[in-house]
């Protein structure tokens, strides 16, 4: 409780601060934004704080989901919601071009570009989690938010820059460079195509990517998975009327800490029910139930959903389960085997403590992060996907051996694993962009934060695939990220206090 009043504390301060920074300047600040920028923000605010609104609710009607029947450049639905924002963009005087997986909106002329970085593509999302629509902005269950799939993450983004780009054009700020509005439609699944395309794209000199958090993001850990399947040949068959897990899953997507798991305890007697209940009760944030079927126990876990990034923002309920059902040796089951890989080697945990050697933490960028996400059913068995964010400090070369030695290990003790993938992408930095003092001083001003600095984050974004491009919000410090849960919203003046910072920011990085 007292972690939850701190952090609204601190927010409703900086919230209560937004718009009356906006008309006087910070004492002390070594830097503030220019006259224009402020006035510019302020007028984006005062005039088009309900078309903002009205914009992010046309976008986020597309279910931007990719469909693995079309690459985005052929799915219909991508299509039509590119039409969509090239209606929108057009409207507001900005120049359009449509280059496939990419959608390029613009303002502006010259040989200097200055980006803003941002996707159309959704992650997966569950209607029936859902008090209306995921894909209608729901601007009334919950007053002060604006709920759907996609407003945070990043068609709440999209819309703010739209209507920043519309400011600076309505009061003619005359732009010693080009603005240019990137909206990639595969950011949440397939990084390929826009890896491609700026091969032969010259990109602009310098960008924000508006995808993470703020002040500022020079720093991203790489993100990868390490999955085994624990498989039917092999498994053990159990004693007539032996306890045994017969089934165990959970989980919906690889970035989303999962809130959903299911276990099935066949013969489980009810001394087994009674320490499960009492082991599960002591789990925060996580509500069971037990379901009798004859001689077997259904359990079904809720925790509460986030993005793997972040994982001490959610209740892993694949983890817990799995916690809750340790009160004894289990037969190593196929079902059986994925509790017991889980137990041993990962725990509630999300460190990476448990599994060998491979925790460590960097000063700047943290800890290594490292969590199941999906319990996947195969035919030949059960699939345990782990993901995890590894900042700098080791090689993926280290790192990779350390993981192999624990598998090693835990089959040695245990039973062979199959199927057995470990991936990973190298942790990213930018060490001094050319627009960090611009961005922290916009910041500062707006939100009366003062010596805010730059951070580190676990999520990965295309900010790696630009030069000198960095990420600048949408989501406060101290605010969980909603994108890739399943309750995604920003609030009505989060919206708007982004709309104030982008125009500010897009003025003095152009004009």
């Amino acid at each position: 409780m007292y972690k939850k009043a701190l952090i609204a504390s601190v927010l409703l301060a900086w919230t209560t601060a937004t718009f009356a920074a906006a008309s006087a300047p910070q004492a002390g600040s070594a830097t503030t934004p220019s006259q224009a920028a402020v006035d510019a923000a302020k007028y984006a605010v005062a005039t088009y704080r309900n078309d903002v609104v009205d914009t992010l609710a046309r976008l986020v009607s597309f279910n931007t989901v990719v469909d693995a029947r079309y690459p985005s450049d052929r799915n219909p639905v991508h299509i039509a919601f590119k039409a969509a924002l090239k209606e929108e963009a057009e409207r507001l005087g900005l120049d359009v071009a449509d280059h496939g997986w990419t959608v390029i909106v613009g303002l502006g002329k010259g040989s200097e570009r200055v980006g803003i970085v941002t996707h159309g593509d959704v992650q997966p999302v569950d209607p029936t989690k859902w008090k209306k629509s995921p894909f209608v902005l729901d601007r009334t269950s919950e007053p002060g938010k604006l709920i759907a799939r996609g407003a945070e993450d990043d068609k709440g983004p999209i819309a703010t820059a739209l209507y920043a780009m519309k400011t600076i054009r309505d009061r003619q700020i005359p732009l010693n460079k080009r603005i240019e509005l990137y909206v990639y439609m595969g950011e949440e699944s397939d990084w390929g195509p826009l890896t491609e395309f700026l091969k032969t794209h010259v990109p602009p000199q310098l960008s924000i990517t508006l995808d993470a958090e703020y002040p500022v993001v020079t720093a991203e850990k790489g993100g990868g998975t390490v999955a085994v399947t624990v498989p039917k040949a092999g498994a053990k068959v159990p004693a007539a009327g032996e306890a045994y897990i017969a089934e165990f899953k959970g989980g919906s997507f690889n970035t989303q800490i999962p809130e959903d798991a299911e276990a099935l305890v066949a013969n489980a007697t009810p001394d087994i029910e009674r320490q499960m209940r009492a082991r599960g009760a002591a789990h925060e944030g996580m509500h069971y139930t037990f379901e009798r079927q004859g001689a077997n126990l259904k359990v079904v876990a809720k925790g509460l959903s986030a993005h793997s990034s972040k994982p001490q923002e959610g209740v892993n309920a694949v983890s817990m389960l799995a916690d809750a059902l340790a009160v004894r040796n289990w037969p190593n089951t196929v079902a059986g085997g994925v509790v017991n890989y889980l137990n041993d080697l990962v725990g509630t945990g999300y460190y990476g403590e448990k599994f060998g050697k491979i925790a460590y933490r960097d000063s700047f960028m943290g800890p290594l992060t490292f969590k199941p996400t999906v319990i996947r059913q195969l035919d030949d068995g059960i699939e345990i996907a782990i993901n995890l964010r590894r900042p700098r400090g080791k090689t993926s070369e280290q790192l990779s051996g350390e993981i192999d030695a624990a598998l090693a290990d835990w089959q040695a003790r245990q039973l062979p694993l199959a199927n057995i993938k470990v991936g990973m992408r190298d942790p990213w930095i930018l060490d001094n962009p050319p627009q960090l003092n611009t961005l922290l001083s916009t910041f500062s001003y707006f939100t009366g934060m003062k010596d805010a600095k730059a951070v580190a984050i676990g999520g990965g974004t295309n900010s790696r695939l630009f030069p000198n491009a960095v990420s600048f919000g949408p989501s406060m410090p101290g605010a969980k990220y909603t994108g890739h849960s399943e309750h995604e919203f920003i609030t009505t003046r989060q919206l708007l206090l982004n709309l104030q910072m982008y125009t500010a920011v897009l003025v003095d990085l152009a004009k």
